[in-house]
């Protein structure tokens, strides 16, 4: 097993390859157990811990950009699995991720994440139905949109998607698909409120002490959009979430693999 210590461009015979341009050294443990793992760092990523641990061979971690303070993530990587993480996420404390089987967890740009939270793709251990022998707890992807905001305590299972813009409340467990610009929460979360928007101004960190209504604080206009109609009924219909960052840096991560295996 290789232990490091500091986040630095690293590269092993057993294929595994780090491209950072940047060197963390504080708050950083990395343990890889397999080969062919990568983990590609935008030159402008902040971070401010990572415990990265790859258990098999084939993952992938992306690591975005960032102009806020740096996250606290404890990841898990399993067999040709792949994490990313998109621009400005954030975290108030540490949140588990763990990914497997060939799945992803995808997390889009301006990510708020409060503290005790988790996102599992997996279960960390096989169910099977006694009679015929089959898996019954799949390894599935877990997509979080663009600007949304999960409180502290929730997590989030295999198969959860959160459309850009909406709020998942505190301690809800989601496990199936939430639309754009709403209000989730819940064990498991359902849709409480729908055509939503909110900001990052804390409210009693940012000025004015009172914000009652939108002209207190500087509006993100991407993000305030009106809930899809076709997502009205959460728990059936199935929402399309409208978050091109991490495909896009998994496809730019794929692209630069390409690139130096060829070379």
């Amino acid at each position: 097993m290789i232990e490091l210590t500091s986040l630095s461009s690293y590269e092993d015979e057993l294929g595994n390859r780090i491209e950072s341009p940047t060197v963390f050294e504080k708050n950083i443990k990395i343990k890889i157990r397999g080969k062919n793992n990568r983990v590609l760092v935008d030159p402008e990523a902040r971070i401010g811990r990572l415990d990265l641990v790859f258990d098999c061979d084939n993952g992938t971690l992306v690591i975005g950009p960032s102009k806020k303070n740096g996250w606290q993530l404890n990841i898990r990587i399993g067999q040709d699995a792949t994490v990313s993480i998109g621009r400005d996420l954030t975290t108030t404390a540490r949140a588990l991720v763990s990914a497997v089987e060939g799945v992803s967890v995808s997390f889009g740009d301006d990510v708020m994440i409060a503290s005790g939270n988790q996102f599992r793709a997996d279960d960390g251990h096989p169910i099977f139905d006694v009679r015929s022998g089959k898996r019954i707890n799949p390894a599935k992807d877990i997509t979080v949109g663009n600007h949304v905001w999960i409180g502290a305590q929730a997590t989030l299972l295999a198969g959860a998607t959160i459309g850009d813009g909406s709020v998942i409340g505190y301690r809800s467990l989601v496990t199936g698909k939430i639309p754009n610009n709403v209000i989730a929460a819940g064990t498991p979360a359902r849709v409480l409120r729908k055509n939503i928007a909110w900001e990052r101004p804390h409210l009693s960190f940012h000025k004015p002490p009172y914000k009652p209504d939108a002209s207190t604080v500087t509006k993100s206009e991407a993000y305030w959009n009106e809930t899809a109609e076709e997502q009205e009924h959460a728990a059936i219909e199935i929402p399309q979430v409208h978050n091109q960052r991490p495909k896009n840096l998994i496809q730019r991560a794929a692209a630069k693999l390409g690139s130096t295996r060829n070379g």
